[in-house]
C-alpha cells in the first residue's frame, strides 16, 4: 500500500491556520470534504474529534494522525497540512504537532485502515523526512517529499 494511493496533491496545506485541535481538525475536514464533496464537513470534524476524545493521535515527534471512519465511503482518503507554529495536540510526548495526517476509511474496512495507519506512522518515524517537510517551501513540494519516500519503502 501506498500513501499517494489516498493522498492526492490538492490535498496537502503547507501552512495551516489553526491554533487549536479542534480549528485543526475543522480545517483537515474541509480539505477531505474538497476531495468528497458527498461527505459534510461538521460530521467529519465530529467523527475525527470522537476518535481524538478516545485517545489522542498525536503520536509524538510533532506528528498527528488524526482519522475515523465513514458510512457510505468507498476507499480511503487522506489530507495532510503543517503547522509551523505547532499546535497542542495532546500529543503522548507533550511537545507542540506540527504535521497532521487526516486520514478517513470506509466504515467495514479495519483491515486497510491499519495498514494505512501503520504506513504513514512508518514512513514519519524518520526525523530527516519530517524535517524535510518542515523546510519545504510549498504544499507541491510536501507532497513530492511524500510521494519520494513512498516510492523507497
Amino acid at each position: 500500500m501506498k500513501i499517494t494511493e489516498f493522498l492526492a496533491p490538492e490535498s496537502v496545506v503547507s501552512s495551516l491556520a489553526a491554533t487549536d485541535k479542534a480549528g485543526l481538525v475543522s480545517e483537515l475536514s474541509e480539505l477531505l470534504q474538497k476531495r468528497v464533496p458527498t461527505l459534510n464537513r461538521e460530521e467529519l470534524s465530529l467523527i475525527l474529534m470522537d476518535r481524538e476524545h478516545l485517545s489522542s493521535t498525536g503520536i509524538g515527534e510533532g506528528v498527528a494522525i488524526p482519522h475515523g471512519k465513514v458510512s457510505g465511503l468507498n476507499s480511503l482518503v487522506a489530507a495532510f497540512g503543517v503547522s509551523k507554529p505547532g499546535v497542542d495536540f495532546n500529543s503522548i510526548d507533550g511537545k507542540p504537532t506540527h504535521l497532521f495526517f487526516a486520514l478517513l476509511a470506509p466504515e467495514n474496512s479495519a483491515g486497510i485502515h491499519l495498514k494505512a495507519l501503520a504506513r504513514i506512522s512508518r514512513i514519519f518515524k524518520s526525523p530527516a523526512f519530517r524535517n524535510s517537510i518542515l523546510e519545504a517551501k510549498d504544499s507541491k513540494a510536501i507532497y513530492d517529499i511524500i510521494a519520494a519516500e513512498d516510492s523507497r519503502s
